[in-house]
């Protein structure tokens, strides 16, 4: 317990340094200032990441490259869901800002210790872990890890260190291997997965964040606080998704949204399968694969299930998952319905440490290139690459995990860099847009805000960067949030576009709080129960900032300018704010969408509308100097403008 004098209600008060080049550790105080300005989590991380990359330009696997963990303001607290811990750092998969996150108990057990971020500097000679036991922080020899998978650090770690309930966020082979889509795992199956933070960790030699604490987070008013937190778990538990979510998890989504013709497959070139029960929550459930359901810190959805194959020639496989965009990406989008093939797929992009959606977006462009006679067989060294094929899938994702021959090697580059090299017009279906990043599984040809979403989002074409479920009008909470944001419920559709930059800045602000507070998406713009008033108020309970509604959207805004401000210095304009190709130029081939596809024009259109309302230039889509001084990131123009013209 600190000393009253010290205490810094909601946040634990310190910024972790550790420099593993000069094995030196430091400690900052954490500003109440800046908590006002960035709120926490994944807002004072990208500050954190803009002040100390100081210049464009430096190399994601460059040793000055900083790799930060930010536990959300309220992580550690009884507030629902809200486990979540941001990483950030520049991605090797685009080589502009990523900030991606992970679920589990990793952010509430750093808070524990005494700390809300840390931030790896340099790079180690030699491998090395982290140990964090409040107050102590060593950085020691991992050499005995190097080469273990996830799993097997995870048990090797916790006996080193005779302690069964620390916390550990690791590599696996993946991230050792520089994989351009390897990711970060905490307590083994939650993964920091996409834009490849685990190729950073590897770069820097650094193998595993081991922490335990001890202390607690103190709210500043506690029983307000505690009243608004069982406030808005109970509101929780009344919205109409929770049983749902809790039964299946997000796979659930997978029969209705196939129904709606929406459910990516075989490479984006359909929204429908014939038979996607294999590949769905209830086949988990009903089929026997299911063993248990977990929820995050402070979280009672338990949407995270754990999963076994019994028998067969998978028998023994057993990881957390899969969640829906694993089923689309191993499963349909790879033409593979087999059940048990699709979790031992998900299985070794676990232990392996690999994003299952990046994995199995490049997976799916190597067998249409395949199909095509883009590759042969002496490209795949034998390997038969059809649409459908189980066993090319499984030893597919373990190559590109030890860039094992030459087309696991080619492969482990993401699927831009992949195409970049093969070349033949294999671009043309590779499902990514110019930053680089894999499309997450949302079909956005017959869903027109997802598709602005993802072309502006500062990561890549993702979902979880502004989660616009309500366009979809589903449930009467959506339908009621677009009346509220445009005036009237009958813009709560998917194919249109008018108003949908309107419908994106807000879910894009409300999305960045949840993040920077540590809240997972499913609280607020997944379900709609924790809606920007209630987390003001519990911000504003748990720490010395007061804070209303407007305001703390208002810092949502200003943090999303500043990830903005970090891509332009990279080099980054307008022209990065666009869609695959495939989507831009195929129509959608069946269902209430069908002919349907996201035109230049019809991106364009929406594009000069968001830029309009977030006041930044239409021609270049860079903040104005006006915008920097409103949102009080004058201090990031002045750097900017080192970089690029900023107009008025």
């Amino acid at each position: 317990m600190k000393d009253r004098e010290e205490i810094v209600f909601g946040w634990a008060g310190t910024i972790l340094h550790v420099d593993l080049s000069r094995r030196r550790v430091w400690k900052e105080p954490l500003s109440v200032e800046m908590g006002g300005r960035f709120l926490g989590g994944r807002g004072i991380n990208a500050k954190l990441l803009w002040d100390l990359i100081g210049e464009p330009r430096i190399g994601s696997l460059d040793r000055r490259n900083v790799l930060i963990f930010g536990a959300g303001t309220l992580t550690g607290t009884s507030a629902p869901s809200s486990g979540r811990t941001t990483v950030t750092c520049k991605s090797p998969t685009t080589e502009l800002y990523l900030k991606t996150s992970m679920g589990g108990h990793w952010g509430a057990e750093l808070k524990f210790a005494g700390y809300d971020h840390l931030v790896i500097h340099g790079a180690s000679s030699k491998p090395v872990y982290v140990w964090i036991k409040d107050a102590d922080v060593q950085v020691r020899d991992a050499s005995f890890l190097w080469g273990m998978d996830v799993r097997q650090t995870d048990d090797a770690l916790k006996n080193e260190l005779d302690d069964k309930d620390v916390r550990i966020a690791s590599i696996g082979p993946a991230g050792e291997n520089l994989v351009r889509m390897a990711a970060v795992m905490s307590c083994v199956y939650h993964a920091a997965a996409r834009g490849a933070p685990g190729a950073v960790m590897g770069s820097k030699r650094l193998k595993a964040v081991a922490v335990r604490g001890t202390g607690e987070i103190e709210a500043k008013n506690p029983d307000l606080f505690d009243r608004l937190a069982l406030d808005a778990r109970n509101a929780l538990v009344r919205e109409t998704p929770h049983k749902r979510r809790f039964l299946y998890g997000t796979s659930g989504s997978v029969i209705p949204i196939n129904d709606l013709h929406a459910f990516p497959a075989y490479n984006f070139r359909t929204g429908h399968c014939e038979d996607v029960y294999p590949v769905s929550g209830p086949c988990l459930v009903e089929q026997g694969f299911l063993k248990r359901r977990v929820g995050c810190h402070g979280c009672g959805e338990c949407c995270h299930r754990y999963t076994e194959v019994k028998d067969g020639v998978f028998a023994g496989s057993y990881s957390g998952g899969p969640e829906y965009e694993t089923f689309s990406a191993l499963g349909a989008g790879t033409g593979v319905f087999d059940t048990k093939a699709v979790l031992r797929a998900n299985e070794l992009c676990n232990i392996l440490g690999l994003d299952t959606i990046s994995v199995g977006s490049v997976i799916q462009w190597a067998m249409e290139c395949y199909e095509r006679e883009v590759l042969s067989k002496e490209d795949t060294e034998g390997m038969n690459l059809h649409f459908g094929n189980p066993d090319a899938l499984v030893s597919l994702v373990e190559a590109i995990g030890y860039r094992r021959g030459k087309l696991g090697n080619l492969l482990a580059e993401g699927v831009k860099r992949a195409a970049d090299k093969v070349g033949k017009d294999s671009w043309k279906w590779a499902i990514c847009n110019k930053k680089g990043l894999e499309q997450s599984r949302v079909e956005t040809r017959s869903a027109k805000g997802y598709a602005l979403a993802f072309a502006v989002n500062p990561r890549g074409p993702d979902h979880l960067h502004s989660q616009v479920l309500a366009e979809f009008g589903i449930r009467p909470e959506g339908v009621a949030l677009i009346e509220r944001i445009t005036g009237d419920k009958k813009w709560a559709s998917p194919y249109l576009t008018e108003y949908r930059a309107e419908i994106v800045r807000w879910h894009e602000d409300c999305f960045t709080v949840d993040d920077s507070l540590g809240f997972c998406s499913f609280v607020s713009t997944s379900s709609y129960s924790v809606d920007p008033a209630s987390m003001a108020a519990m911000f504003s309970a748990a720490t010395e900032v007061e804070m209303s509604e407007k305001q703390i959207m208002m810092a949502g805004r200003r943090i999303l300018t500043l990830e903005k401000c970090f891509n332009v210095r990279e080099g980054a304009d307008r022209t990065y704010d666009d869609l695959p190709w495939r989507l831009m130029n195929e129509p959608t081939p069946s269902g209430p969408a069908k002919g349907t596809m996201n035109s230049q024009q019809e991106l364009d259109s929406m594009l000069d509308r968001y830029y309009e309302l977030h006041e930044w230039d239409q021609k270049t889509s860079y903040p104005r100097r006006s915008t920097l001084r409103k949102l009080a990131l004058s201090d990031v123009g002045a750097k900017l403008e080192k970089t690029v013209r900023l107009p008025d």
